[in-house]
């Protein structure tokens, strides 16, 4: 494994107990609550009962649960032993695991891990992008796991958002970042509340918008909808507000920039 994911496969190791026992994530809330698709997933991908769907970067299976309860049948993949272990775990937990596999791989060795089999859905979500050095290679591996005609939904950080300092008051860092120049990072935190980190050292890159849809497009893969939106799902800066919803949106009197962007997008077939 490239040195850079391995340290970042540290990282999310340490990051999963953190994680599973946050108010952020709110397990048990989860397992009472029970939520399904928000109203964006539901007007993109439509019923989903029956249909196979792989969650790329997966994390300890929170939203890769919540489609299966939906009605996919669903694969979550992450490199992170941890987070598969902890997603087996929840799976059980929510009687999901007739319908829902956890495959701990790396993302780039996905199509091996997963027998070069097709999905009707490749669905990737919030806070994936960033961690991958080659966006070139994973338009590759999203093209390879789709079926003919298949989806690909993706929720993401937008990538001018990550060119702002922690504060979100000024641009510290370039939009065209090159794939040998990443951020890299050594702090003891993560983004939920919790615990200290012990693998402290982790590596991100940013990737503008043209270089993620030149990724797919280059596959052969159909743009159906690309979507740039000025909220996100995380107080990614102290000045948000908090919506109803649990998002978090630009004040009035602030200037209106995004935050995430969702893109659509069918194989060819």
């Amino acid at each position: 494994m490239d040195p850079r994911l391995a340290a970042n496969r540290a990282n999310w190791d340490d990051r999963v107990a953190i994680h599973v026992d946050s108010q952020f994530y709110d397990v048990a809330g989860w397992l009472r609550d029970e939520p399904g698709l928000s109203l964006e997933e539901h007007l993109a991908l439509g019923e989903l009962t029956g249909r196979s769907l792989v969650h790329l970067q997966c994390h300890f299976g929170m939203d890769t649960l919540r489609l299966a309860r939906a009605g996919a049948i669903v694969t979550g993949v992450d490199f992170s032993p941890a987070a598969i272990r902890e997603a087996t775990s929840l799976a059980r937990r929510a009687a999901l695991s007739a319908v829902s596999s956890f495959v701990c791989c790396d993302v780039y060795d996905a199509p091996e891990s997963l027998a070069r089999q097709r999905f009707d859905v490749v669905y990737v979500s919030l806070g994936s992008l960033g961690w991958l050095p080659d966006i070139d290679a994973w338009g590759n591996v999203v093209a390879s796991l789709l079926s003919p005609g298949g989806q690909l939904y993706l929720h993401d950080v937008h990538p001018f958002a990550m060119c702002l300092d922690d504060t979100g008051e000024r641009v510290d860092s370039h939009y065209f970042e090159q794939r040998d120049a990443p951020w890299i990072v050594d702090e003891p935190s993560t983004y939920t509340d919790g615990g200290v980190l012990e693998s402290t050292l982790n590596y991100q890159w940013n990737h503008s918008l043209a270089e993620i849809v030149d990724a797919l497009l280059a596959r052969g893969l159909v743009l159906d909808e690309l979507t740039e939106h000025e909220w996100t799902e995380f107080a990614q800066f102290a000045w948000l507000t908090e919506t109803s919803r649990g998002r978090f949106t630009i004040p009035e009197g602030r200037p209106r920039i995004p935050l995430s962007f969702t893109l659509l997008a069918h194989g060819p077939g």
